[in-house]
């Protein structure tokens, strides 16, 4: 069975301790100031909704976020969650979970008789009749969706979650559409009356609803009493998604010397370091023998957090709404030398990105790297993904207590973005780990320079997506068992299992679950691949290249559902191994849909590939947002494969491109190491 991360003892240890309260206080008042009432269920929905913004001239959507902590969710101990950390924002997140309470539709038999488009078969958004549709108002179409009930809920605690099949795009404002819905015995679920009212007005609606009304019509949405409820919002934008990270990366290289980014060169000065050899002893002697060498050291890295960029920390922002310098701190990183690197065999040098929750050394003890390190003469260097890391643990079940403190995970899962680029550019420069006798033999290096790669998994191809993003020194990223969209990811998992143990004694509402979690994205957006999906590939952000990105999906995955992959494939445009699953696997009539398949190899764009145990070893996937619990869990099998580890060693080669180790048909896993 895969190994489980840190997160399961550190956090189970945690719950018996902290004994968390069981007192419970009322929510915020559904009908109070600032609530948009056309949804009674909680202040904040439907959500997300330009009810909650404002017009601001200076913004680039035009809009900015506002809100006020009467209208937020509340703990057990009714404190509600602080808005300070929304502050600045200028919309809503690219793969926002469209919220509301329909009263009668909160049963799956309700959604089906509906007929609402389902992750059964998305092509249905495109129904003539569709009544569930969102608009993109930029365009006039319809954005591909899916409607679900959120099965994590008692029944009338549901809420009908809307999902963007693709995410949405940065500064677009969308109308969400829900018509004709019925309950499971056909009948017709009507309007509340505050919505009926502003649907059948035959006077003025105020210049919001009077707009809304134009797109609706301009869809070919009647205007009728089949109308249940519509309302609108609007996309955050590029700078307000990245321009954190972006400004914190281009102040760091422009200090070291380098203020052309994009142009595939490692110029300026390599950044400071310390490196030495990493003695295996105490637990460490178990992976003895596993590599030629095992490294660590230390790199110099710009702190833009309090405390030292200590667990807890957040950014300190100027006038500007930027971070701010707070000094310099040293981040550590492990690396792995495999005996194949030789002056005449320079290895490949690979950036890492470890699991959830966990730690850098993961390079060292999980036993799929020797085989990946040998197989494709590869080095290793892995750094923490601070923020959500093995030290993140304890503020982490602080964030779930409370999720005031949520800026405290999205602010230093960016400044980790920081020390995996700048550990990047001292793997890439010449003068960096390169220069050190430690990696040299007959005063010859034994890594190539220039340019590295990236191979992540778990939690480092959630967060590598993002990383490819800002990433200047790598051109070609795996990322392996990913997804898109924690707010998504985390009810589909079974880790959450642990997670909900703190969140939901202090978080009780169950109708405010999704919602505080949906509020959550909004600054995750910035630590994870949802919020930079949009230009992981040939739309780069200012100032990086282009990237060609690998998906390896674990079919079947317990720990990140594979259909948030294929929303990340959709974003990034990726084409899609075919077939891609053998025949009767899919729970969907039509299979990854929407994902254009590979016509021929190799294939030198970005791409897809599923991977699948069988039948008698990994259980189909759920279509329900509930974790999939069935049979083996097949999370770490891809990357244990032979044939998986070679395509993936062939795409990350200098000029590398996807190669067919599947002789035509669907990828079957077959784990050589456990």
């Amino acid at each position: 069975m895969p190994r489980r991360s840190p997160l399961s003892r550190g956090l189970l240890l945690a719950l018996v301790l902290a004994a968390p309260s069981t007192a419970h206080a009322a929510t915020a008042p559904p009908s109070g100031a600032g609530c948009d009432r056309l949804d009674d269920a909680a202040c904040l929905l439907p959500f997300p909704n330009d009810a909650f913004t404002q017009a601001d001239k200076g913004s680039p959507t035009g809009r900015r976020v506002v809100l006020r902590a009467a209208q937020m969710p509340r703990t057990a101990k009714g404190k509600p969650i602080d808005p300070a950390g929304w502050k600045g924002l200028d919309g809503f997140s690219p793969g926002s979970v469209i919220l509301t309470k329909v009263p009668g539709l909160d049963a799956d038999a309700a959604l089906k008789r509906t007929g609402a488009v389902s992750l059964s078969d998305l092509s249905a958004y495109a129904n003539r009749t569709a009544p569930v549709l969102l608009i993109d108002t930029t365009t006039g179409r319809r954005w591909p969706i899916w409607a679900e009930n959120d099965n994590n809920a008692k029944a009338g605690k549901r809420l009908l979650e809307i999902h963007p099949a693709k995410n949405l795009l940065e500064g677009h404002r969308y109308v969400v559409v829900l018509r004709s819905l019925k309950r499971a015995d056909g009948s017709a679920i009507t309007a509340g009356k505050r919505f009926a009212k502003l649907r059948d007005s035959h006077g003025a609606v105020g210049a919001r609803y009077t707009r809304i009304f134009k797109d609706i019509k301009k869809a070919g949405v009647a205007r009728d009493r089949s109308l249940f409820l519509t309302w609108d919002f609007t996309v955050a934008s590029e700078k307000s998604l990245a321009g954190r990270a972006l400004s914190m990366r281009d102040a760091t290289f422009k200090a070291l010397g380098d203020t052309t980014l994009a142009d595939g060169k490692v110029d300026g000065a390599a950044p400071a370091f310390t490196l030495q050899t990493r003695p295996l002893e105490g637990d460490d002697a178990q992976y003895a023998g596993r590599f030629a060498q095992v490294l660590e050291g230390t790199v110099s890295v710009p702190c833009y957090l309090t405390k030292g960029c200590a667990p807890g920390s957040q950014f300190v922002l100027g006038a500007d709404g930027l971070p701010r310098q707070q000094g310099t701190y040293q981040a550590r990183f492990t690396c792995v030398v495999p005996a194949t690197a030789t002056p005449d065999h320079p290895a490949r040098l690979v950036l890492y990105g470890h699991g959830l929750l966990g730690k850098e050394t993961e390079v060292l003890t999980n036993p799929d790297m020797p085989p990946m390190a040998t197989e494709g003469n590869m080095v290793f260097c892995a750094t923490p993904w601070i923020g959500m890391s093995a030290e993140d643990i304890p503020n982490a079940i602080g964030v779930l207590s409370d999720f005031s403190h949520m800026p405290t995970i999205a602010d230093r899962l960016q400044q980790g973005f920081l020390d995996a680029l700048v550990l990047g550019r001292l793997m890439a420069h010449p003068n960096g780990l390169a220069s050190s006798a430690l990696l040299q033999s007959g005063g010859r290096p034994i890594v190539q320079t220039g340019q590295i790669a990236y191979d992540g998994n778990s939690q480092g191809g959630i967060a590598g997506g993002a990383l490819a993003a800002l990433a200047p020194d790598f051109t070609h990223a795996v990322l392996g068992v990913p997804g898109i969209n924690y707010s998504v990811l985390l009810p589909r998992s079974s880790d959450f299992a642990v997670y909900s143990q703190v969140m939901y004694p202090n978080y009780k509402d169950e109708l405010e679950r999704p919602l505080v979690l949906d509020l959550a994205q909004l600054l995750w957006d910035r630590g994870e691949g949802d919020g930079y999906a949009q230009h992981m590939t040939t739309d780069p952000l200012p100032g990086t290249p282009k990237h060609t990105i690998l998906l390896d999906v674990a079919f079947g995955d317990h720990q990140v559902t594979p259909y948030q992959a294929d929303v990340e494939a959709r974003t990034i445009g990726a084409s899609i191994h075919a077939p891609i699953l053998p025949a009767g696997r899919s729970p969907q009539r039509k299979p990854s849909w929407g994902i254009p398949a590979i016509a021929s190899f190799p294939f030198g764009g970005s791409a897809i590939v599923y991977w699948d145990g069988g039948p008698a070893k990994v259980s189909v996937p759920p279509l329900a947002n509930t974790p999939n619990s069935g049979l083996q869990d097949p999370h770490e099998h891809v990357r244990r494969t032979p044939a998986a580890r070679a395509q993936k060693a062939a795409f990350l080669n200098p000029g590398g491109a996807l190669t067919d180790v599947c002789g035509g048909a669907a990828c079957l896993t077959a784990p050589d190491v456990g």
